[in-house]
């Protein structure tokens, strides 16, 4: 008699569904997904950057070329270039400054640019009238009031900017809010005005502009263009600027 073959065991049941690890793996893709889309919703982008990053992270999650799984914005998406919004705000100018304000600004950044100024003059306007800036450093030692030769040279290649007009001429000193005490000059106060003078007297003592055209006013520190909270800043603030009034009554 033969004996009876031994039932087999049941083999376990193999899972279909994806691996434990996989799980894990998707919740941290997630995670990482939401904190993207975080950081797209609350910043300003450069679109094409943006779009090459999500390029990258479809082919990394999906293994193909697809479309991307974020939605881009389209072209009528409020969201703006980088280079847009700065040339927007370049362009943006008070509706209150005048067309012979704005002329005027042009002819002496044209004259500034003919004459290599660039580096050690800079231009700007308000409803009040076209500013040429010079810095401290080029026209005085520190805590003096004396020009000092590159200063009177800058203002010798000024001159035929200022002779091609008839415009006054307001010169504005500005220090920064070091506190200044010397034998000369008590405050800085007497400091900026003691170096709008300066220039005066050598424009229309040395130079060929009219005293009736020049005059001058210091402001201390209490004009700053900048906070006074760096070196650097400090060093913006300690200028001297040549205001020309546009008459408003000419238009």
């Amino acid at each position: 008699m033969s004996k009876g073959r031994k039932p087999r065991k049941s083999e376990a049941p193999q899972s279909s569904g994806s691996p434990a690890w996989m799980t894990t793996f998707s919740d941290m893709v997630t995670l990482l997904l939401t904190f993207f889309i975080l950081l797209y919703s609350m910043s300003n982008l450069d679109a094409q950057k943006f779009q090459q990053i999500a390029n990258s992270l479809q082919s990394v999650l999906s293994g193909s070329s697809g479309s991307t799984i974020i939605e881009m914005p389209g072209p009528n998406s409020e969201i703006p270039l980088e280079e847009n919004a700065h040339e927007e705000e370049e362009d943006e100018l008070d509706p209150t400054i005048s067309e012979n304000t704005l002329k005027m600004y042009e002819q002496v950044k044209d004259y500034v640019s003919s004459e290599g100024l660039q580096a050690e003059v800079t231009v700007n306007l308000n409803k009040s009238g076209v500013f040429v800036n010079i810095r401290e450093a080029i026209l005085f030692e520190s805590g003096e009031a004396v020009i000092k030769d590159s200063g009177r040279n800058l203002l010798s290649d000024l001159e035929g900017l200022f002779l091609s007009f008839e415009n006054e001429i307001v010169v504005e000193g500005h220090t920064d809010n070091v506190p200044h005490r010397s034998n000369k000059y008590d405050t800085n106060w007497e400091l900026s005005a003691g170096r709008a003078l300066a220039v005066v007297r050598y424009l229309s003592e040395e130079k060929r502009i009219p005293g009736e055209r020049l005059s001058a006013i210091g402001y201390g520190e209490y004009r700053p263009i900048v906070s006074n909270d760096t070196d650097a800043n400090r060093a913006l603030n300690r200028r001297v600027n040549l205001l020309i009034i546009m008459d408003e009554g000419e238009e």
